[in-house]
């Protein structure tokens, strides 16, 4: 397929913009390396550190059965990637345009809004929580107090929060290529200070950190459950720590050269980056047993104890990238994009962005004193729960239903006899696949017995979206009609 295929030939101004379109080969510039730094981003978080810690000591596990669910766990969510990411190599489009060959041209704003919503809601909590790396760095460096608090954040608190989001703003204007260069300079960042860290923990350790690590890579017996079960467990929680960016991941895919360079990015990227991140934070957490008597989880708790001012400021800086870069990957471009496909004619890409920024920016001011003592992020955890069908939906669609082809064309097109017009624009099998696929999905959230899955529970909604859609369009005469035209 050239560019002249990809070409949009009189679209509708109510699903066309220029961010939207198909991005031109000539044009796709990300490499393996790219890709692999979206998942380093991703992984290399402060919250990202502390579950992969938490993994180690939490579950009463052998230590290399840990690692290996979580291995398990990289090659599972690598190979839900490139089956999103291949539509989007294939045609340059983003997740929204994606995903109206299956909900219509009209019904993907559906998917894309409930996708937006968390990823505004989450932005704005993430801006607060690298403001929080920012305030160590000047109190640090200045030798200053905090001072009074206003809505739980005080001078120097407000004031970093405020530099976050501007910085944060700032690189988002600068385009795609600016935000693809900070990733790969704040991916390799934190590695090296993670391994400066594993380095100094371990030097100051000495002779006992192999015996902590021993205690840690022995299973606890005390701990309920079956070893099977803690097992599934990790592997399901690892899962769902990678779900936000699964179903949007054609957002960063539509930027990549070809779909190998796409395939060894997720695969540097999942299995072998999370499990040499992990190891690092197996290292790390043994030294805090060792040396305190605690097995700390907290990279910020580490870095108090050793009591460093070099390792304390050079800790900060890397802390804010990290956390920006993931807020970057998961919850500023998504948004934009879904924003963006809501009113093409209206908001760009770059408005979008905007719009987040501005709706993050009261969810971040407000976190400490108010959002976050009113359980509001249960809401949003369900939402998130609830677009899990979308990704059954869409592999369905585009591997059985479509055949790995889709009109381009038709996307950005609102004639009635499109294909993907269906009523008034909306697919309701599509539809119909959503609400049973997202019924089981809600009723793993609030329904005691079924949270017990975990992260599987996603895995479970995706796959009853998927067979769903798939019995429900498999019965429709048209879908049977476009198959055998395409087969030919």
């Amino acid at each position: 397929m050239n560019d002249n295929d990809l070409r949009i030939q009189a679209p509708s101004p109510r699903l066309y913009n220029a961010d939207l379109a198909p991005v031109p080969r000539r044009e796709r510039r990300w490499g393996a390396f790219e890709i692999f730094n979206v998942w380093s981003n991703d992984i290399q978080s402060l919250f990202g550190y502390t579950l992969a810690a938490s993994l180690f000591i939490g579950y009463g596990l052998n230590g290399w059965a840990v690692m290996a669910a979580i291995i398990v766990a990289g090659l599972i969510v690598m190979g839900l990637v490139n089956l999103t990411g291949r539509p989007s190599v294939t045609y340059g489009l983003p997740f929204p345009v994606i995903v109206r060959a299956s909900m219509g041209v009209h019904g993907a704003n559906l998917p894309a809004m409930l996708r937006a919503v968390i990823g505004i809601f989450w932005y704005g909590v993430q801006t607060y929580f690298a403001s929080t790396a920012v305030t160590l760095l000047i109190t640090a460096s200045l030798g200053i107090e905090e001072g009074t608090p206003i809505l739980g954040l005080s001078g120097v608190a407000w004031i970093s929060f405020l530099i976050v989001w501007f910085f944060q703003l700032a690189m988002f204007w600068a385009g795609i290529e600016r935000i693809k260069k900070f990733l790969n300079w704040a991916g390799p960042l934190v590695y090296v200070v993670m391994v400066a860290l594993m380095g100094i923990i371990w030097y100051q350790a000495g002779d006992t950190l192999l015996p902590a690590v021993g205690s840690i890579f022995s299973a606890d017996d005390t701990t309920s459950g079956s070893a099977i079960g803690a097992f599934l467990t990790i592997v399901g929680t690892m899962i769902a720590y990678f779900a936000a960016v699964v179903i949007n991941f054609g957002d960063f895919a539509r930027f990549v050269k070809d779909e190998r360079a796409m395939r060894l990015g997720n695969l540097l990227g999942l299995p072998l980056n999370v499990a040499f991140f992990s190891f690092i934070a197996l290292i790390i957490t043994a030294g805090t047993l060792a040396l305190f008597g605690d097995a700390l989880t907290n990279p910020s708790d580490i870095v108090a104890r050793v009591d460093s001012l070099p390792l304390t400021l050079i800790a900060a800086l890397t802390f804010f990238a990290a956390t920006v870069g993931i807020n970057l990957v998961a919850n500023f471009i998504p948004p934009a994009y879904d924003l963006a496909n809501l009113f093409p004619e209206r908001i760009s890409f770059r408005l979008g962005g905007l719009i987040t920024a501005l709706i993050a920016l009261v969810i971040g001011a407000l976190w400490v004193a108010v959002i976050s003592q009113i359980g509001i992020s249960g809401f949003v955890n369900a939402i998130g729960a609830v677009i899990a069908p979308f990704f059954g939906i869409i592999v369905i669609d585009f591997y059985v239903i479509r055949r790995r082809r889709l009109d381009v064309q038709a996307l950005f097109s609102t004639d009635p006899n499109g294909p993907y017009f269906y009523r008034n624009g909306w697919n309701p099998r599509g539809l119909a696949a959503f609400a049973i696929g997202a019924t089981f999905s809600l009723a793993s959230v609030f329904v005691p017995a079924l949270q017990a899955l975990g992260g599987f529970a996603w895995l479970l909604g995706a796959g009853l979206g998927a067979l769903s859609y798939g019995v429900l369009m498999m019965r429709d005469p048209g879908v049977a009609a476009a198959r055998a035209t395409s087969a030919n």
